[in-house]
């Protein structure tokens, strides 16, 4: 497993407009316990090389501490496998409540699936 290269909270995506920005130039991708939205920013854009990860986890997933948990699982999850996202893009997760469940390394290997996934489709968008 590569290891990091990027701190959890510089990587993340903060604003609503980033946010909407993802949503809007992208498609919804799905795996099995989670979806995701992904945008390759261009090179003049002023946020830096790189690569930015968001995570939603909403009521539906269940109460204030389930989706707590998910949050810190997926944090943990994304943080492990950071440096797999090549430069330069952004990243919305949505898990699903089976997240909550799974075992971590389970959840650790659909990450990283995720996240290899984005990269092949961030090279061909360029």
């Amino acid at each position: 497993m590569p290891e990091a290269r990027f701190d959890w909270r510089s990587a993340r995506l903060r604003k609503h407009a980033d946010y909407q920005r993802v949503y809007q130039e992208s498609r919804r991708h799905s795996s099995a316990s989670m979806s995701y939205f992904f945008r390759a920013r261009s090179n003049e854009d002023p946020t830096g090389a790189a690569p930015r990860v968001g995570l939603t986890a909403g009521r539906v997933l269940g109460g204030a501490v389930e989706r707590n948990r998910i949050r810190r699982r997926m944090r943990e999850a994304v943080r492990m496998h950071l440096g797999e996202l090549p430069p330069r893009v952004d990243v919305v997760l949505h898990p699903r409540k089976t997240v909550l469940e799974m075992e971590f390394a389970c959840l650790e290997r659909e990450v990283s699936r995720v996240f290899a996934s984005v990269a092949d489709g961030a090279e061909g968008r360029k």
